[in-house]
């Protein structure tokens, strides 16, 4: 017999006679699960259970395997450590989708204080991946309380005020008896709870309750402290809500994905956590010794209204695309240096006198990358008397392309790290005035804008770069074996990585279209103009995902590349980052199955394993050669008036 086994998303073929026990499956099928990971951690664990992988029906450890699987049956072993996946586990509990291992989510101790003022994209990333657990500033917290204090004498002094005393939306007009103040608020968070669509991960619900931690502390929506801190222990718990994706026009901020997080809150609806996986809200709060939030006037509102999807979605995108775009310079100076261009485009000359600081920023990371004194290259100096005077502009134009990207990601940074440090509650409760003013914050225009910006300005480095593997692949262009393989014919080397770059390159044309420059009437044309703010940012996140994978594409061919210039060598950062590569990644010598590779250098990326490797020795270029090496080439251009060939060498500016 031959069974299908799965354990913790990887899949093996076990073969049996049959008349062993479930008992001794089990353990057959943990001893080869470690064996693929070279033995680690193998006696640190046990089978929980084992079960069918249709119906999920359990197996009885005693049974003998004849008597209740058939051949080719497909079974899920569970380990003692397992949980449900946050990212395949749906929000019903079952037993066939993937396991993930628990220590996997780890829980810090450092605190971030919250203040409503100082939070950075970079900071509430961190939060998502439990860098931080976070905590009130004292300031923030006597802000909260003064707002609360006012919003309670509104109730006592029985005035009529929109989403105090007052329904919401259409019904601003209609009052709320005192009996049904809580009720109001309740009713509120189940009724906007209709969001679609896959949750959010853990990392961006961890993001998104941050937020929305951060932007009530400023102490303008008339939260009480004691929600708020249920709202920081279940997030220092990573007791996190199912909320789906989508669902949001932008409008009255993020109405209903910030529903299903208060949802979760009230302790209803479904709610994860490393310690429990998948399950009913109430549960997973008993389990970490916390209570499920009891409403109190106001506090619904407070709890919904925002741009906080928006923003912390935004906010990873800007973050990675940051990240992509470093690495961008990396990856494009290798390919440059493996098509043998020529890095004159990058002189300082250039770049002073069209002064944008993202292009000053680009040539300068890729002099510092390419051929020197500090860093001599002998793949430069090979084809230095060449005949070629320039390249194609996907080499040549790196600085230009790549710097106005940079440029774009620290203007989308900037409206972000506004948006995220702003009061988007309505109405706002101004303790200092005594008002309650009703105004227009909730709406998402402003990072929506941004966030379609971002998409279309990173798009193009993976548009660049996906011609650039055109070029690495096409031996015309190249100069080196067609779709970099030893053995053409027998073998495809590259060639569908290439039509892998070129269909994400031709997807992101698509998702670039901006989703702010529509709107549709909601809320009985009350809400007569929306940003569509979750798409952008959702679709922002889609696109530099793409581009960080045909990066990872060009990165994998520009090191098979080097294969065919070998015994020579290129500049030391880039031979580092060839060999961070290959500790992942071989080099082809025959046809084999690339999806895995393509994902280990999209990993490398994400980590940024390929910019540390490469950061210290391009600051060592930096801090130890004051003077600019200009390589003479007989194809460099010489004035008539001078005396001789162009200098090799210039004092560099400091930019």
């Amino acid at each position: 017999m031959k069974l299908s086994v799965r354990i913790r998303g990887d899949w093996f073929a076990v073969p049996c006679k049959g008349s062993e026990k479930i008992f001794w499956f089990g353990e057959e099928c943990l001893r080869r699960f470690y064996k693929a990971k070279n033995n680690v951690g193998h006696a640190k664990e046990r089978v929980f259970e084992i079960r069918k992988a249709k119906g999920g029906a359990i197996l009885d450890r005693d049974d003998l395997i004849k008597d209740v699987l058939d051949d080719n049956d497909f079974l899920t072993v569970v380990l003692e450590s397992d949980m449900s996946s946050p990212v395949t586990g749906p929000a019903e509990i079952v037993y066939v989708e993937e396991k993930v291992h628990q220590p996997e989510y780890s829980k810090t101790v450092e605190y971030l204080s919250l203040d409503g003022n100082s939070l950075t994209t970079d900071d509430l990333v961190r939060i998502g991946k439990t860098e931080y657990l976070v905590k009130l500033t004292s300031e923030a917290e006597e802000n909260v309380k003064k707002s609360r204090l006012l919003v309670e004498d509104i109730l006592a002094t029985k005035k009529v005020v929109y989403g105090i005393t007052t329904g919401f939306g259409k019904f601003a007009n209609v009052t709320i008896p005192d009996d049904q103040l809580v009720e109001l608020q309740e009713n509120l968070i189940r009724s906007h709870s209709a969001g679609v669509g896959p949750p959010l991960s853990p990392e961006r619900t961890r993001m998104l309750l941050a937020l929305r931690i951060n932007v009530l502390a400023k102490g303008y929506s008339g939260i009480s402290v004691e929600t708020l801190n249920q709202l920081i222990a279940a997030l220092n718990a990573s007791c996190l809500p199912w909320v789906p994706e989508k669902g949001t026009v932008g409008a009255s901020g993020d109405l209903a994905p910030l529903s299903h997080l208060a949802l979760g809150m009230l302790g209803e609806g479904k709610m994860w956590s490393p310690k429990s996986g998948w399950a009913d809200a109430k549960y997973v709060l008993e389990s970490h010794q916390l209570s499920p939030i009891k409403l109190k006037p106001k506090e619904g509102l407070a709890l919904i209204n925002g741009t906080q999807m928006i923003a912390s979605l935004g906010a990873e995108a800007v973050e990675r695309a940051d990240s992509i775009a470093r690495q961008a310079d990396v990856i494009a100076a290798l390919t440059l240096e493996v098509m043998k261009g020529t890095t004159r485009a990058f002189d300082s000359n250039i770049q002073r006198v069209r002064p944008h600081k993202g292009q000053i920023k680009v040539a300068r990371n890729l002099r510092s990358l390419l051929h020197s004194e500090t860093h001599p290259s002998q793949i430069a100096e090979s084809h230095r008397f060449c005949t070629r005077v320039q390249d194609a502009y996907t080499l040549r134009c790196c600085p230009q392309v790549h710097g106005i990207v940079n440029d774009t990601i620290e203007f989308v940074r900037g409206i972000l790290t506004t948006e995220i440090n702003s009061a988007t509650d309505n109405p706002m409760v101004f303790a200092e005035s005594g008002e309650v003013i009703s105004g227009g914050n909730f709406h998402g225009e402003y990072p929506a804008k941004a966030l379609d910006f971002l998409a279309i300005g990173v798009h193009e480095l993976a548009n660049m770069s996906e011609r650039r593997i055109e070029r690495l692949v096409n031996p015309a262009l190249s100069e080196l074996p067609a779709f970099l393989t030893p053995d053409g014919g027998v073998n495809s080397g590259f060639m569908i990585a290439h039509c892998t770059a070129a269909a994400l390159v031709s997807e992101n044309k698509v998702l670039c279209h901006p989703a702010s420059v529509d709107s549709l009437t909601t809320s009985a044309g009350t809400e007569d103009h929306v940003s569509m703010g979750g798409f952008a940012a959702r679709k922002a996140l889609r696109v530099v995902e793409h581009v960080e994978q045909v990066l990872a594409i060009e990165l994998l061919a520009a090191c098979q590349a080097v294969e065919f210039l070998r015994p020579l060598k290129t500049t030391i950062p880039l031979e580092e980052v060839y060999k961070q590569v290959r500790q992942v990644v071989g080099p082809w010598k025959k046809d084999r199955y690339m999806s895995p590779d393509i994902d280990a250098a999209t990993k490398l990326l994400q980590e940024e394993r390929i910019w540390r490797v490469a950061k210290p020795l391009m600051d060592n270029y930096h801090s130890t050669q004051s003077i600019e090496t200009r390589v003479f080439s007989p194809t460099a251009s010489v004035s008539s008036k001078s005396n001789g060939p162009v200098s090799k060498r210039r004092k560099l500016s400091k930019h």
